[in-house]
């Protein structure tokens, strides 16, 4: 669903004085001291509000959008190598707007726009997971992102092609690297009401929304100096607004399936903080022919089956869910390849790569996705870590 709560905590480190975080190692408990909801709140007075459809073009919509003031270019995907191996990779840059009416300045490094991106990578063998992040502002050219030809960078971590013809995914940090060629096998998938993807009632609090759903990916994963050669599917976000969460959400729930059939689930569901659902939680199943049929909340059942507490936060996540769209005849077991799979960088939440079976209707199906997890936590909500800046 990628509403994503990054921007706000970016805004914070960054106004606190730092560009680049370092990653220092941790043995004690990270506790959560900042909620979804505190980390939202960030001024976005002038900035434009996501309040009705309107067609997206590409290759236009691919680009920046400055006149709102988030926005996000999301991979992930689930590779394996000529061994057998499984890995997970994330790759993910993310736009905040630093004002909606920048002065005319003849600086050089002037910035409207401050740049945030996270690398993960799972090593399902190992039983490894990675995290790293870059941050960086879009004067100097340091970072940035266009549209045609299509380009969105942190510095030297970049998406660079075509989303749809073809994309080279780089990123590198210490003993970690990924150079990957993604190819989208669908056409963009209109998230919502044709792109328009609604959060709750209130005025503004909307995206627009597209998925690349089924990108065939080959390339190398790198760790501690080993090169990997992998091939397999990756998925793409992209949404744009100047959004944060209702007064009553708390987190969200997304999940990315990609299943044996052919066939792709998204759908997230907001999490209210009376323990409900939030009712314009949505979601799509798209066919192998790049058809979409569109979920309301009522349409989907997921139950919780297992939890799992990291060592390292003390925060319980869910660990295995049961998926059930009865209109559809689906009904899946999700769960994912390794539990630990907590990016432990400036602020904490879960996403994974996740492995799926189950049936439709009578047809065995398995696949592979990603899920991400933010909200939970004693204080309701995931947080940047007790550490000075």
């Amino acid at each position: 669903m990628k509403f994503r709560f990054l921007f706000g905590l970016m805004l914070l480190v960054l106004l606190a004085g730092s560009l680049w975080l370092l990653q220092p190692t941790r043995s004690a408990p990270i506790s959560a001291n900042l909620s979804v909801a505190e980390a939202l709140s960030t001024n976005d007075a002038g900035f434009a509000r996501v309040t009705e459809p309107r067609e997206l073009s590409f290759p236009a919509d691919h680009g920046p959008h400055p006149e709102y003031k988030t926005e996000w270019w999301y991979y992930t995907g689930n590779l394996e190598s000529a061994d057998g191996r499984h890995w997970g990779f994330q790759l993910t840059f993310f736009r905040s707007g630093l004002t909606a009416n920048p002065a005319d300045r003849s600086s050089h490094w002037a910035a409207q726009n401050v740049y945030m991106s996270h690398l993960a990578l799972t090593d399902v063998a190992s039983g490894k997971f990675y995290s790293a992040e870059r941050f960086s502002r879009d004067g100097a050219g340091l970072a940035g992102a266009q549209a045609d030809p299509f380009h969105v960078w942190t510095e030297s971590w970049e998406a660079n092609g075509s989303p749809t013809a073809g994309t080279q995914l780089r990123a590198n940090h210490e003993n970690i690297a990924l150079d990957l060629v993604v190819r989208s096998t669908k056409p963009p998938v209109l998230q919502g009401e044709n792109g328009f993807s609604r959060k709750s009632a209130e005025p503004g609090a909307a995206s627009y929304y597209y998925s690349l759903t089924r990108m065939e990916t080959s390339g190398t994963i790198t760790v501690d100096g080993q090169p990997v050669e992998v091939t397999g599917l990756s998925w793409m976000d992209r949404e744009w607004s100047t959004s944060v969460l209702a007064p009553n959400q708390i987190g969200w729930d997304w999940f990315a399936l990609q299943l044996s059939d052919g066939s792709d689930l998204m759908f997230f569901q907001l999490r209210l903080r009376d323990g409900g659902i939030e009712p314009l939680s949505s979601g799509s199943l798209v066919a192998p022919d790049g058809s979409v049929t569109t979920f309301t909340r009522e349409d989907v059942t997921i139950e919780v089956l297992k939890r799992w507490t990291s060592p390292q936060t003390n925060i319980s996540y869910p660990s295995q869910w049961r998926v059930s769209i009865p209109a559809q005849q689906l009904d899946l077991l999700v769960e994912p390849y390794i539990p630990h799979q907590e990016l432990l960088i400036s602020l904490v939440y879960w996403e994974g790569a996740v492995q799926v079976t189950g049936t439709r209707g009578a047809t065995p199906l398995s696949g592979s996705g990603y899920i991400e997890m933010t909200g939970y936590g004693d204080t309701g909500g995931q947080a940047a870590p007790n550490r000075p800046r």
